[in-house]
C-alpha cells in the first residue's frame, strides 16, 4: 500500500539516527533489494513487476527500480548469477539485524535508568495513568495479547529459518518470487542468514510445518549451493498482529492509554514512522504525519490532549 511505502521511506532516513546514539552498535545496511525467480515463474514476477511500477506512480520519492539480465544479476550478485539469468534490483531499500537492535535498546534503557519488568504479564486496567505513583501514560503494544480489548485483531502466522552458512556471500536481501509467498534470504554478520517470507491464516503458534521448512530451506538451496552445507541455528514461528485491511493503527480511546497494533508483516520496516506519529500525537494530541501515511488514528479528543 502506498502509506506502507511512504512510511518505509520515511524510516530508512530514519534508523541511522535512531541508531546512532544506542549503547552498542547494530548491523544496518542500505544496498537495495536483488528479487528473483526461475523461469516457470516469470509470469508471476511480470505481475510483481507491475504493481511495483504502479506504486513508483503513487510515490514519486521512490527510487526507480531497475530490470537486470544476465550481466547486471552477475554485477550484483555474482554468486546468484549461476543459477539466475534475469531479475530486478530495487535500490535504496536497506536491513537491519533487528536481534541486535532490540538488545542495544534494552542496554541503552539500563544505561538511562529505565526500570524495566520483563515477564510481567500486565493489562491496561493495572494501571491508573496520570494519578500519583503511576505512569503519565500507557503505552499499549501488546500484538494479539490486546485483542480482548481490539476484538478486530488477528493472527498473521509466519515461520523463519536462520542459518550458519560460511560458504556463502550475498551482498544484500535477496526474494525469490513464488507462486505463493515472496520468499526472502536476508543476510547478517558473520555469515549468518534469515529466511522467511510464509504468511498463513492462522492463529496457531505450534512449531514449523515440515512443508514450510522444506520450501525455505529448497528456495535457500536453489540460490546458492553453499547453502547445503549450512548449519540450522533455529527454525521459529510467530504470528503477526493483523487488523481487518492489513494496515497499522493508532489509537487513545480512554484517558493516558495509547494503543499501537496491526503493523502485519511491516514492522521493522515502517517502526521510525510510527514511533514519529505516536510522538505527535503524546506532544500535541494529533500527528501531522499520520495522513501522509494513510495511518488510521482514532483519537478521543478529550483523553488525548489530557496531558
Amino acid at each position: 500500500e502506498p502509506g506502507v511505502v511512504r512510511m518505509g521511506v520515511h524510516s530508512l532516513a530514519r534508523w541511522p539516527e535512531l541508531l546512532a546514539p544506542l549503547a552498542a552498535p547494530v548491523y544496518f545496511q542500505h544496498d537495495g533489494t536483488l528479487i528473483l525467480w526461475h523461469r516457470q515463474d516469470a509470469p508471476e514476477a511480470a505481475r510483481m513487476r507491475l504493481k511495483f511500477e504502479q506504486t513508483q506512480g503513487l510515490v514519486p520519492g521512490l527510487p526507480r527500480m531497475q530490470a537486470l539480465d544476465s550481466a547486471g544479476v552477475v554485477a550484483l550478485e555474482p554468486t546468484a548469477a549461476q543459477r539466475f539469468h534475469q531479475g530486478l534490483y530495487l535500490p535504496g531499500e536497506g536491513q537491519l539485524d533487528n536481534r541486535q537492535a532490540l538488545a542495544a535498546l534494552a542496554a541503552t534503557m539500563d544505561q538511562l535508568g529505565v526500570v524495566t519488568h520483563w515477564g510481567s504479564a500486565r493489562q491496561p486496567a493495572d494501571f491508573t495513568p496520570g494519578q500519583a505513583g503511576q505512569p503519565d501514560w500507557v503505552l499499549d503494544c501488546r500484538g494479539l495479547g490486546a485483542r480482548a480489548q481490539w476484538p478486530q485483531l488477528r493472527g498473521l502466522r509466519g515461520e523463519v529459518v536462520r542459518l550458519h552458512a560460511p560458504d556463502v556471500t550475498l551482498q544484500r536481501p535477496t526474494r525469490i518470487v513464488h507462486p505463493r509467498y515472496p520468499i526472502y534470504i536476508a543476510p547478517k554478520e558473520n555469515h549468518v542468514f534469515v529466511i522467511g517470507a510464509t504468511e498463513i491464516e492462522s492463529d496457531d503458534m505450534s512449531p514449523a510445518s515440515v512443508r514450510s521448512t522444506l520450501e525455505l530451506l529448497s528456495a535457500a538451496y536453489a540460490v546458492h549451493p553453499g547453502f547445503a552445507e549450512a548449519r540450522i541455528l533455529e527454525i521459529s514461528t510467530h504470528c503477526r498482529p493483523t487488523l481487518p485491511d492489513n494496515l497499522p493503527a493508532v489509537r487513545v480511546v480512554q484517558d493516558r492509554v495509547l494503543e499501537v497494533n496491526g503493523l502485519y508483516r511491516h514492522g521493522f520496516m515502517i517502526a521510525p514512522a510510527m514511533l514519529d506519529v505516536v510522538m505527535q500525537v503524546l506532544n500535541t494530541g494529533q500527528s501531522e504525519l499520520a495522513p501522509e501515511f494513510d495511518l488510521s488514528l482514532q483519537l478521543d479528543r478529550e483523553a488525548a490532549l489530557h496531558t
